[in-house]
């Protein structure tokens, strides 16, 4: 394997490491950087720029620790981990939401997101009422026909038995939302989440696909999920409403997200390069960088390959993330995970 192994000249800043490195472990650990193993049958190029992993791109407030620990990767060798602790709350934001509309005349400004067959949907009142046109499937009805008001589930307990793949019979119809005061230690709080992210990437012979513990966790802290299981969600009549930043929350892993919006350079934050690339925004579990889909021309790049990555000399091999609606971030892993 021919990899050109390169550090970047921002990484690794001392100063910066010593104030992460400080920051105080809290809450309840979960290791999320498992990855399924099996590979597909893409073939990785084995003549690339690596870049190791630049920690301080992670916002210090999204952070609870952040430490380089042993680590096997998922090809066996041993290797060298950040170990990452975050809160699971965006750093960047205030508040979450909003995400299901209250009746049939919401509007956008006051309603989230649902996607279907790669499109992103408003989550208007109106979208509610036409579902049973927009599925071809008179069963859909979301809401009472006699006070138009959404059905939504308001309690942990209705969250709770809504939000898995088996969802209880009694909440078929229902818009789907939960609140993380329900799972969160703290009042306005997240549900912390353990990462281990190789701090230098090492590309696979072939891709290796993508598990259900997610595929990365974004700069302010936040999981980047895997994808939404929307074919158990339609099958009950639900809909998992998203807010404009395509999360939501659910029991296990809290607040998440399962798609990027980068349309107005937020959801999560980026900053686009000075050379006019697309910014960066998040780590995927393998080590590789993840940037929004467009670049500042609002061009997206014309030589990804399946896993959605390429190279260029300034950031090495990268990825760019798929289109709000796709339900995905990436394709596929090109690089070892840690196990």
């Amino acid at each position: 394997m021919n990899l050109q192994l390169t550090t970047k000249p921002s990484l690794l800043v001392k100063a910066r490491r010593a104030v992460l490195l400080s920051v105080v472990l809290l809450g309840t650990v979960f290791l999320n950087a498992c990855s399924s193993d099996d590979d597909d049958d893409s073939s990785t190029d084995t003549d690339e720029i690596i870049y190791s992993v630049d920690e301080s791109l992670f916002d210090t407030d999204s952070l609870e620790s952040i430490e380089i620990v042993d680590c096997t990767l998922s090809n066996g060798d041993s290797s060298s981990c950040y170990e990452i602790t975050v809160s699971g709350f965006p750093s960047d934001r205030t508040e979450l939401g909003p995400f299901c509309p209250t009746t049939l005349t919401t509007t956008a400004e006051d309603t989230g997101k649902w996607f279907d067959d790669g499109v992103l949907y408003d989550l208007t009142g109106d979208f509610i009422s036409s579902l049973d046109t927009f599925y071809g499937d008179d069963n859909w009805l979301l809401y009472d026909e006699t006070t138009s008001e959404v059905k939504i589930t308001d309690t942990q307990t209705s969250c709770e038995a809504a939000a898995r793949p088996d969802v209880a019979d009694e909440y078929n119809n229902y818009c789907v939302q939960c609140d993380i005061d329900y799972y969160s230690e703290e009042e306005g709080g997240g549900v912390s989440s353990t990462y281990l992210i190789p701090v230098t990437p090492v590309l696979r012979s072939s891709s290796g696909s993508i598990g259900n513990d997610g595929v990365g966790v974004a700069f302010n802290g936040v999981n980047l999920a895997a994808a939404a299981p929307t074919d158990a969600i339609l099958s009950a009549y639900t809909i998992a409403a998203f807010d404009d930043c395509i999360g939501h929350v659910n029991p296990f892993e809290g607040y998440h997200y399962h798609g990027a919006n980068h349309g107005d350079g937020t959801c999560p934050a980026i900053e686009y390069e000075t050379d006019g690339h697309a910014g960066a925004f998040a780590y995927a579990l393998d080590g590789f960088a993840i940037y929004s889909m467009l670049d500042e021309s609002g061009e997206e790049e014309s030589d990804l390959d399946t896993c959605r990555g390429h190279t260029d000399e300034t950031r090495g091999y990268h990825y760019h993330s798929a289109g709000p609606g796709e339900n995905t971030f990436i394709g596929c892993f090109s690089g070892e995970v840690a196990e």
